[in-house]
């Protein structure tokens, strides 16, 4: 999921003047300049950020919004990089990267596991498995971390984030920080209400199931493992699924049924596999992604009358 961006504007990476690191008082944490995206994102592909930083723990997040707050800039939040494509141009202004941001802590009586939003949300349905607690099968093979996943909603085989969490904290860019509800999130299928808004995911709290048998939820965890595997590539870099599904439709079998299946265009193409997926085939620009996405959406359009949503999030000047 991986991310969301507030007030971007996008201007070609040469008008970004040169600058020296910024370190932050009272931290060992730098705001680096002029830092490309491409190695943060599932795509591989993107131009720089302007400035960049990834803070490591809540007083870093703390001083790196002091800072902001002092500056005239453009923010941006980033997860993992998995639901996100980047401008060739890059992005003008901060960003913020949560993926440092990583802890867990659980209440064997309650059920409850506390992440940190830099923990991949892989990882964390792995760590419940082997403690024997179910409620988190479906999400390992999910390639985001905790924070996008809880912006975003993410889900698989049926299950979603909206179904175990409790709550989770969040900074605001004026450095307040609350906890926010299930219910105050305002979940629906892929999205909530922090999509496009201006707070941050610290940590999250979900409510798991202890006590079960843990032989039977590893089992069932590596079956959704592989069963993720062999139905989706992997093979190349990709943001996942590209759409969300048009229900009752689902957005692959209606690009797959036009037999788009293969198509390219530059480096880009859409995975044999999964026609819901585009992969970089290894020389793929952010534009040649872009445009394959409006292809496909004007074919399916023209053909279907379905419009399809982009679930893959565009930061910068497309």
């Amino acid at each position: 999921m991986t991310c969301y961006a507030v007030k971007n504007v996008v201007k070609p990476v040469s008008y970004f003047a040169q600058a020296s690191p910024v370190k932050l008082a009272g931290t060992n944490c730098f705001i680096q300049p002029q830092v490309s995206l491409s190695s943060y994102t599932s795509y591989r592909i993107g131009g720089e950020a302007q400035w960049y930083v990834a803070p490591k723990n809540n007083g870093e997040v703390e001083a790196t919004f002091e800072w902001y707050l002092k500056q005239d800039l453009p923010l941006t939040l980033l997860g993992a990089g998995s639901n996100l494509l980047v401008s060739d141009s890059g992005i003008e202004g901060l960003v913020i990267s949560t993926r440092h941001l990583r802890h867990q802590s659980f209440v064997e009586e309650k059920g409850l596991i506390t992440v940190g939003a830099g923990e991949p949300i892989a990882k964390v349905a792995w760590l419940a498995a082997k403690r024997g607690w179910s409620g988190l099968e479906w999400a390992v093979g999910i390639p985001g971390l905790i924070g996008g996943s809880v912006v975003m909603n993410a889900g698989a085989h049926g299950r979603s984030v909206s179904d175990i969490l409790v709550s989770a904290v969040v900074l605001s860019p004026n450095g307040g920080v609350e906890t926010l509800t299930r219910d105050e999130l305002a979940y629906s299928y892929r999205t909530s209400k922090l999509q496009g808004d201006r707070k941050m995911v610290i940590e999250a709290t979900f409510q798991l199931q202890p006590g079960g048998q843990k032989q039977e939820i590893m089992t069932q965890t590596s079956h959704n493992l592989q069963q993720r595997k062999n139905s989706q590539p992997y093979h190349l870099p990709s943001c996942g699924s590209v759409f969300r599904n048009p229900l009752p439709h689902y957005a692959g079998n209606l690009i797959e049924e036009l037999g788009l299946k293969g198509y390219q265009i530059g480096g880009a193409q859409i995975a044999h596999r999964h026609a819901n997926f585009i992969l970089n085939c290894g020389n793929a620009k952010a534009m040649d992604i872009f445009n394959l996405i409006n292809h496909i959406q004007e074919q399916v359009q023209y053909h279907w009358s379905v419009s399809l949503e982009p679930e893959v999030k565009l930061l910068g000047q497309f």
